[in-house]
């Protein structure tokens, strides 16, 4: 396509004619940074998008005068058939004297230099970048992190990067880059603008999924809102992938050694140029505190904000929400945007707690825990022992405990427990013990096919191991009832993914299969996949072992009966064993007569009775 077809697109040269950059991964409306975008962008604003954004930040800046500058010909061509103003070439490329409300480079410097025109480097661009902010404006700019979570996990090294992307790479060797954010800010300060809020990207610096406010997670590293967020964007963001260890596990354990955001795999930050003449257009203190993507249809964005009274829920940035199916295809659960309108309850993650507890053999903890879950939830059943809407759905990764889950002074008092994330509900009611067996069985499930040590036996399957731990909570669950509960968790796996007919069968299959040898789900960690080959090492010695004890006693056993039989033929051969059987034998044949005597004699008085006796 030739410019004459796009005259939308600027070519003031160092345009790369074959090369694109959008990014591969997108995420619904642009995801967590489409909503930031939509708080710091006021309307009628004028935007500069430098470097390669997701496509779907146009439409959250629908409200904005839009500017988008790339290197790449093919990828400004498909940013102006959306209606956007390109600018293909690179920083150079930028009108000199040309100033914007609010520029944005989510993408980092380096991605919007182009090899073919001139080089300016890290300081380059920036310096570009903060001249083209307008007084009162606002500079986003995103910075990697080199020894983030994504490389301590990678299988192949930074410095081995051959891709052709990689045309120069970026490390803590290199200090023409910044490697945290207080070396960014100085460079922010030094090209003439004033840093403001920081947000950690997980788990991709480029395409994040997960927003975190860098000094709150630093503020508070046992908070189960933050564990569970880390958690679900670590686990989910390197689905399918091959890592060394982790990532999930990783990202949780920097966050309770307080550098949850030291390690974040990039930061996003805000900068301002100060204009005594108006207000900046950003203010810290107004942004979330997290900004979640959410998988699905109708919520959108998740984001938490601060308050007068504490952090709360807020769901933006959703598409109108289907209308419910009907009741014989509805799914067994759902999304609930309505719900996410409250407190977020303060807390560690009950999951947390009780891989602690088993870590350190602490079955009193874990009794008090378990009894004080399981109690909570069957004071939310109804008269018919059913637990329904969230509580439904209230698995040990979407509880938090107050207090850390600390034994009170009184001894018959429970920990206090309450939902996380209340928007996650059953669609109909679920018994009480089946809800209660499948929480537990997914925690039996991370626990034995995670590695992580525990105080019970190795014998132990993931049913059985479900059974333990409801004696432990008090309650008596059979296997017939966590195999229930493996179906019930198939059900609402993939409502939730939104899985078709097909899927359905395939996860519950898989879901009915897991073993304690097996790897588990997410992504492929060669530390856990070594953990699983141990274990099935054990399993195989064990089986080994069982079937040659088995063989011994077999051969024990046979032994036994050859010498039996030795004996019987040789007492069979003797005088006296023949004499016996000669004296044996007429008594043998007159019980046998007798025996046929008396059925000849009860047929015949049968015969002789009338036939209302015989009836």
């Amino acid at each position: 396509m030739t410019t004459e077809t796009a005259p939308r697109i600027a070519l003031p040269g160092g345009e790369m004619l074959a090369w694109s950059d959008l990014p591969e991964q997108r995420l619904v409306e642009g995801g967590p940074l489409g909503a930031l975008l939509a708080r710091v962008v006021p309307a009628g604003a004028r935007v500069l998008l430098a470097g390669p954004h997701d496509p779907a930040l146009l439409d959250r800046l629908a409200h904005a005068e839009v500017t988008c500058l790339l290197r790449s010909h093919p990828d400004g061509v498909a940013l102006a058939d959306r209606g956007a103003r390109v600018v293909v070439g690179g920083p150079t490329g930028l009108p000199v004297g040309g100033r914007w409300d609010v520029v944005v480079a989510a993408a980092g410097p380096d991605a919007v230099e182009s090899v073919e025109g001139p080089r300016l480097g890290w300081d380059g661009v920036l310096a570009r970048l903060a001249d083209a902010v307008a007084p009162g404006g606002t500079l986003l700019l995103q910075v990697g992190n080199p020894l983030g979570v994504h490389r301590l996990v990678a299988t192949t090294p930074w410095y081995a990067d051959r891709a052709d992307s990689a045309w120069s790479v970026g490390g803590v060797l290199d200090t023409g880059r910044p490697a945290n954010p207080e070396q960014a800010r100085a460079r922010l300060t030094a090209a003439g603008l004033r840093a403001g809020a920081c947000f950690a990207a997980y788990p991709d610096p480029s395409a994040p999924s997960v927003l975190v406010a860098a000094d709150e997670l630093d503020r508070r590293p046992t908070s189960g809102l933050f564990d569970a967020v880390l958690h679900g964007a670590c686990a989910g963001g390197f689905t399918g992938t091959t890592v060394l260890q982790d990532p999930a596990r990783l990202a949780v354990d920097a966050l309770y050694a307080g550098l949850g955001s030291a390690l974040a795999p990039g930061w996003l930050l805000l900068a301002h140029r100060p204009d005594p003449q108006r207000s900046t257009l950003a203010d810290a203190d107004a942004l979330p505190v997290v900004l979640v993507q959410s998988g699905s249809a109708g919520v959108g964005v998740v984001e938490v904000v601060d308050g007068p009274d504490g952090w709360r829920w807020q769901a933006t940035g959703g598409s109108a929400r289907p209308a419910p199916a009907p009741f014989a295809t509805r799914e067994a659960a759902r999304r609930d945007a309505d719900a996410l309108d409250g407190p977020v309850p303060e807390g560690r993650l009950l999951r947390t707690l009780l891989l602690d507890a088993c870590l350190r053999r602490d079955l009193d903890t874990l009794r008090h825990l378990l009894r004080g879950y399981a109690d909570w939830l069957a004071d939310r059943a109804d008269a018919d022992g059913r637990l329904a809407g969230s509580a439904a759905l209230a698995g040990t990764d979407n509880v938090v405990v107050a207090d850390g889950g600390a034994r009170p002074a009184t001894a018959d008092a429970a920990p206090a427990f309450a939902v996380l994330d209340p928007s996650w509900r059953a669609s109909t009611p679920l018994d009480l013990d089946v809800a209660l067996a499948r929480s537990l069985w997914r925690f039996a499930a991370a626990l034995l096919t995670g590695g992580y040590a525990h105080p019970w036996t190795s014998t132990l399957d993931v049913a059985g191991l479900t059974v333990v731990l409801g004696g432990l909570a008090g309650r008596d669950l059979s296997r017939a009832t966590v195999a229930e509960a493996v179906e019930a968790e198939a059900a609402i796996t993939a409502a939730l993914r939104g899985l078709d007919a097909d899927g359905r069968v395939r996860l519950a299959d898989e879901l009915r299969g897991v073993t304690p040898t097996d790897p588990p789900a997410g992504p492929r960690s060669y530390q856990q996949l070594r953990e699983a080959w141990v274990r099935q090492r054990e399993e195989m010695t064990r089986l080994a072992a069982l079937l040659k004890w088995t063989e011994d006693l077999l051969t024990s056993r046979e032994r036994a009966l050859r010498r039996a039989d030795a004996t019987i033929n040789l007492l069979s051969g003797s005088l006296s064993y023949r004499v016996g059987r000669l004296a044996i034998t007429p008594a043998r044949l007159a019980k046998r007569g007798a025996r046929a005597a008396k059925r000849r004699a009860t047929a015949a008085l049968s015969q002789r009775r009338p036939p209302e006796e015989q009836q």
